[in-house]
Parts: structure tokens; sequence; C-alpha cells
């Protein structure tokens, strides 16, 4: 089992769940953060004066994934995601030692 957690732009999300739901990816967890890479913020106009915006508004996905459909769902993510524009955003992918539905006490990829 594999963590993805993916940083996206926000109008992103509804292509996003749809490709990832599209092949079988039942469940994620959505945060707003805020966050600069190399696109590095920029300035906007307010009321007459200028200001700059150093953290953009991102979402984080974290999602559960079984080792066989990380491949697939990374590159659902990605296609979905895309905009080639700077800023499009990051995936990471981590190891899952142990997973275990509360509810039912299920563990490994059956708790997926």
């Amino acid at each position: 089992m594999k963590m993805i957690t993916a940083i996206i732009k926000p109008f992103k999300l509804d292509e996003v769940r749809e490709a990832l739901s599209d092949i079988g990816i039942q469940g994620m967890t959505v945060t707003e953060v805020k966050g600069f890479g190399r696109q590095k913020g920029h300035t906007e106009l307010y009321r007459g004066a200028e200001y700059t915006v150093d953290f953009l508004p991102k979402l984080r996905l974290e999602m559960a994934v079984a080792d066989d459909q990380i491949e697939l769902a990374i590159e659902s993510l990605c296609a979905a995601a895309h905009t080639g524009k700077i800023g499009d955003g990051k995936v990471f992918v981590t190891a899952i030692e142990q997973a275990i539905r509360i509810r039912t006490g299920e563990s490994g990829e059956h708790a997926l």
C-alpha cells in the first residue's frame, strides 16, 4: 500500500476526483493549504495599494492506494491536474506499513 499526497490548484479538484473515481479510487482527504514553490507568489492591487501574496492557495489531497493501482492512480491524477502552467503542483508517494478500518477491524489492503 502507498499513500499519495498531491498538492494541486483548487479549481482542478473536481477533475482530479472524477479521474480517480473512474479508475476505482474510493476515498481521499482534501485539505485547503497555502504555500509556494517555484511560483513564489505574485503581486495584487487592492484599493490602490500594491501588495505581495507570498503564499498561494492550494489543495492537499491524500489517498491510500493498493500497490497494483498506484501507477494508474498517479497517471490519472497528473493528467487531470495538469494545466501546463507554473504552479500545477506536486505528487509525493510514501509507503504505508499498516491500515486498519476502525468500524470492522479489517486490516491491510482490505481496509482501503
